[in-house]
């Protein structure tokens, strides 16, 4: 095997590794017991017979694969369930009815879906248990505009959002503050119901209010929160006029805020984190020391745009390369967390291969230490961007030679999946299921 096949391959064991990690089955079946007719979460207990009906909703990328795993644990003391996924992610299911719809722009479909889930909430009652699973995308799964903004609104907006480079956090403000399901509403709307959310989360931190915008969560921003991110990304020139006027009219407190700490809404939710960003990288780094690769967790927390994300960490792999690293080679430097991506030129792509791309440019820096070195970065969920690849693979010679200005030029263009069409270092895994942001890795090989 040459040394090329070897470091693809040992890449895609790693990738292998960080998925298998945050699987939702296993995931759910290690934070979730039933024993008899008692459900054990987090050292809680909910006593099933306590209850009329125990009813199953869900919103996000896994909240299929979730509901198979949490029907098999109920049986038949599943009343219903209804859960909204994204296109291609849905799963046939016993006693629950799935709904597929856009992301990362939501649509009609994602509407009449949060309209059902809205529905059935609102019919869930004191004696009943609903357990909401809650997953990465909910945020376009689910759209509920607020009255005076139309789902086209909403569309251009998220639009406008991902384009600027704001973060989720900032993202994920605002859309909560033009939804009638996000920022604790779903929480308002379910009660008096006992509620149990079960997160997988593709949030730095873990935020509650941040993952899927919290519908069951209480909501630290604010109006004048969102006012401060359309001003600072320039957006209110940009943005439709309902969002704008939506946003001016919560600042004058004219309308209504998202649910806040203590209100009694919350009084019977309990949110609970399954999976996260941290199991993946966990698991990529027990793939990598299966290799013989010792593994280094360099970010845990990554942010920021995603080509400065990737030169930092191949200037990192390049001073291992000279002995100055913690450990010596043979090395897996680990990444995890979400970056962002500018959008500057017309081509097609997601942060994951705009990271990798970046990270052969960086390479190419290195002079002969880039010999020693591969990298890849992965989004969790087998999606990254409008595109039908999770990430990409980088190695000496992807941005090398004849292919350094082309690699230049496609970076310029934000045009990293053509390139690597070219190369043939796409990561394809096809719909996972999951979502807990993204894992990167740098294999440094010894001398």
């Amino acid at each position: 095997m040459t040394a090329y096949a070897e470091r693809k391959a040992n890449l895609l064991r790693i990738v292998e590794g960080a998925l298998r990690a945050v699987a939702p089955d296993p995931a759910l079946r290690s934070a979730v017991k039933r024993e008899d007719n008692i459900l054990a979460v987090g050292g809680r207990e909910y006593d099933l017979d306590r209850y009329d009906r125990v009813i199953l909703l869900g919103a996000g990328k896994g909240s299929a694969a979730m509901a198979a795993t949490m029907e098999d644990l109920l049986g038949d003391r599943l009343s219903h369930g209804l859960v909204a996924t994204k296109y291609g992610h849905g799963l046939p299911l016993a006693r629950t009815e799935v709904i597929e719809s856009g992301h990362p722009v939501p649509d009609e479909a994602g509407e009449r879906a949060a309209a059902a889930l809205l529905e059935r909430g609102a019919d869930a009652g004191e004696r009943d248990l609903v357990l909401f699973l809650l997953s990465g995308g909910a945020s376009a799964l689910v759209p509920s505009p607020i009255h005076g903004v139309s789902l086209a609104d909403k569309q251009e907006a998220t639009r406008r959002l991902l384009e600027c480079g704001a973060p989720i956090g900032e993202i994920n403000a605002i859309r909560k503050h033009l939804s009638r399901f996000k920022g604790g509403h779903l929480a308002e709307t379910l009660a008096p119901a006992t509620v149990l959310t079960l997160i997988i989360s593709d949030v730095v931190g873990d935020r509650l209010d941040v993952i899927g915008s919290g519908p069951t969560a209480p909501d630290d921003s604010t109006f004048a929160d969102c006012q401060a991110i359309l001003d600072r990304y320039e957006l209110c020139h940009r943005m439709p006029e309902s969002v704008v006027r939506a946003v001016a009219e919560g600042c004058a407190g004219r309308a209504s805020e998202t649910r806040k700490a203590g209100d009694p809404c919350f009084s019977r939710v309990r949110n609970v984190i399954v999976a996260g960003n941290g199991m993946a990288v966990d698991g990529a780094a027990m793939a990598a020391r299966k290799l013989g690769y010792t593994p280094v967790v360099v970010d845990a927390a990554m942010e920021g745009e995603a080509r400065d994300q990737a030169a930092r960490l191949i200037r990192l792999a390049g001073e291992y390369t000279l002995g100055a690293g913690c450990a010596p080679p043979p090395v897996c430097l680990l990444a995890g967390g979400e970056t962002t991506v500018t959008i500057r030129g017309a081509g097609k792509g997601g942060r994951n291969q705009e990271w990798a791309l970046a990270a052969a440019l960086e390479m190419d820096a290195l002079g002969t230490a880039r010999e020693r070195l591969a990298a890849m970065s992965l989004g969790t969920d087998g999606t990254d961007g409008p595109t039908d690849a999770a990430g990409a693979m980088a190695f000496p010679d992807t941005a090398s030679g004849e292919r350094s200005e082309e690699a230049g030029r496609a970076l310029a263009d934000n045009d990293a999946y053509t390139f690597f069409t070219r190369t043939g270092t796409l990561l394809k895994t096809g719909p996972t299921r999951t979502n807990v942001m993204d894992v990167a890795a740098v294999l440094v090989d010894p001398a």
